[in-house]
């Protein structure tokens, strides 16, 4: 399968229809959301997108670090990463769960 180059107006038109199309998108859930009932389930189930969306960011952050999965010692990522899951359980502090994750990420990176 080839690809066909996209030219320099061309490739700013894709990006001008995609910001456009990603505008519609979002402003149509904004508008319809007051005028349209949706079932509970709907409700509850967006509740958890933000997680969700977290989850999906982070982990391959803490998981992937250098491109392939890593489930050893060496990450010093994922370490980071369980503390601050630890320490988000423990104290359900947000400011507190980064601080001591990201402290922990530089001084083991530091020591390592």
């Amino acid at each position: 399968m080839t690809r066909a180059p996209v030219s320099g107006w061309g490739f700013w038109l894709l990006i001008l229809l995609i910001g456009l199309g990603t505008f519609a998108l979002r402003l149509s859930f904004i508008h319809l959301w007051g005028r349209i009932q949706f079932p509970q389930i709907v409700h509850r189930a967006l509740r958890f997108i933000p997680a969700a969306v977290l989850a999906a960011l982070v982990l391959p952050a803490l998981l992937r670090p250098e491109g392939s999965i890593d489930f050893s010692v060496h990450n010093l990522r994922l370490i980071a990463g369980v503390l601050a899951a630890v320490i988000a359980l423990l104290t359900r502090n947000v400011l507190f769960t980064i601080a001591a994750g990201m402290a922990t990420l530089w001084i083991t990176q530091m020591i390592h």
